[in-house]
């Protein structure tokens, strides 16, 4: 059994898995919040195991939660071992073969997985001034995991590496050449480990050669993106330069003219990190309702809110516009597939973002939508020319699995 431990370190957080990729099996994972705070939350949830060639195991073992104060990154890591320690699986009876890390901005330069040598580590320090809420904090809990796992291998997977299948028309802005050059701005998309999850997962689904599919997948959370995928490769995806641009979510605006914010540094006096903050922290649905989370905005819109319901219609119309768009650029679609936690739970919002191409044969039939499941599923009714789907995506599993595929 090659088992892989998967860390996704943050500013403030460190979330981690130990995953067996072989057997799709997630033996235990945990989260450790608030470091550098007064008092940290630490969370850890181990699994039943089996052993090899059995069944992968469906129960869940006691959920172990603790609060103290955690300096840095080099204490959550002392603690996730303690928590291995004291709660299971035993590392020394599933010792990870490799440490698999989730890495936001890879630039132009990092285009597949790749083993973290002193090099790369300084590449992914150099690219925190296009990620610099991210890549630093990845970077941090790097070093700390090369501390407590000196043996292994350490693999980066970056959130960009899917994208940079997309031609130069597709990432190129319209701004001056030289300035665009000199300052890296271009579009580089984001959730593409989750893009590159499911929408193989979809081709397995649907028993179809992943080369001859075209598909567009909605990863639709807190953050949000579409991508049209053409025989397995991103050629087109909503988020940008940062993960700002594109459709509306949780807190941030999406799509907005500039020159808005020019006007609103001119007149609303407000600096650079004020409409930072504006349009990253208290836009999107936040903006727009005052709650950035989907249920509640459906919640309200069921009980008339005039607010919540504006919300929901922005955001609708935000997601058709770019699912027609994405048509036109693959010259039709095969399966459209939703992910993510609105994707996956949200019943109203997949059928209005597809209510309107009925004329292009997509047909989302009631009861399956309606339908609660676990796993993949079809929502799409037999005389539908298009395939719908749901598709649970599991960014820590294919991370494991890219980290194996390296070593």
């Amino acid at each position: 059994m090659s088992v892989v431990l998967v860390i996704n370190s943050g500013s403030s957080s460190l979330k981690y898995s130990l995953i067996d990729p072989e057997r799709e099996l997630d033996l235990a994972s945990g989260l450790i919040e608030r470091i550098g705070q007064v008092t940290g939350i630490v969370t850890h949830t181990a699994r039943t195991t089996a052993e090899p060639g059995e069944p992968a195991p469906t129960v869940l073992d006691v959920h172990h939660t603790d609060e103290r104060p955690i300096a840095d990154h080099d204490e959550a890591f002392a603690v996730m071992l303690a928590q291995f320690a004291e709660h299971g699986p035993g590392l020394d009876e599933h010792p990870p073969v490799a440490v698999g890390h989730r890495v936001v901005h890879g630039g132009a330069r990092f285009f597949e997985p790749t083993v973290i040598t002193p090099l790369v580590e300084i590449n992914i320090e150099d690219l925190g001034v296009l990620a610099p809420l991210h890549n630093p904090a990845n970077l941090a809990g790097i070093r700390a995991a090369k501390a407590s796992f000196r043996e292994v291998p350490h693999v980066a997977v970056f959130d960009t590496a899917f994208h940079q299948t997309l031609s130069p028309a597709a990432y190129t802005y319209a701004l001056d050449a030289r300035t665009a050059h000199e300052h890296r701005i271009r579009r580089y998309g984001f959730h593409g480990t989750s893009h590159k999850y499911v929408s193989e997962s979809a081709a397995a689904f649907l028993g179809r050669d992943l080369a001859g599919l075209r598909q567009i997948v909605l990863h639709l959370g807190n953050g949000a993106s579409v991508t049209a995928i053409d025989g397995g490769r991103s050629v087109e995806t909503s988020m940008g330069f940062t993960p700002l641009e594109g459709l509306v979510m949780g807190t941030r605006s999406g799509d907005i003219d500039p020159a808005a914010l020019f006007h609103l540094s001119r007149r609303a006096g407000l600096g650079i990190d004020a409409l930072d903050e504006l349009l990253n922290k208290r836009s999107g649905l936040l903006g727009l309702a005052g709650r950035s989370d989907m249920r509640d905005i459906l919640a309200g819109r069921a009980a008339g809110e005039d607010a919540a319901t504006l919300a929901y219609d922005v955001y609708i119309h935000r997601l058709r516009a770019y699912v027609g768009a994405y048509i036109a650029q693959l010259g039709g679609v095969d399966a459209i597939v939703f992910t993510a936690g609105v994707g996956e739970n949200a019943v109203d919002v997949r059928s209005d973002a597809l209510a309107t191409l009925g004329f292009l044969g997509v047909r989302v039939d009631p009861e399956r939508n309606a339908a609660r499941g676990r796993g993949i599923r079809r929502i799409s009714s037999d005389e539908s020319t298009v395939e719908v789907l749901v598709v649970p995506t599991d960014e820590e599993l294919e991370i494991a699995r890219q980290t194996l595929s390296v070593i």
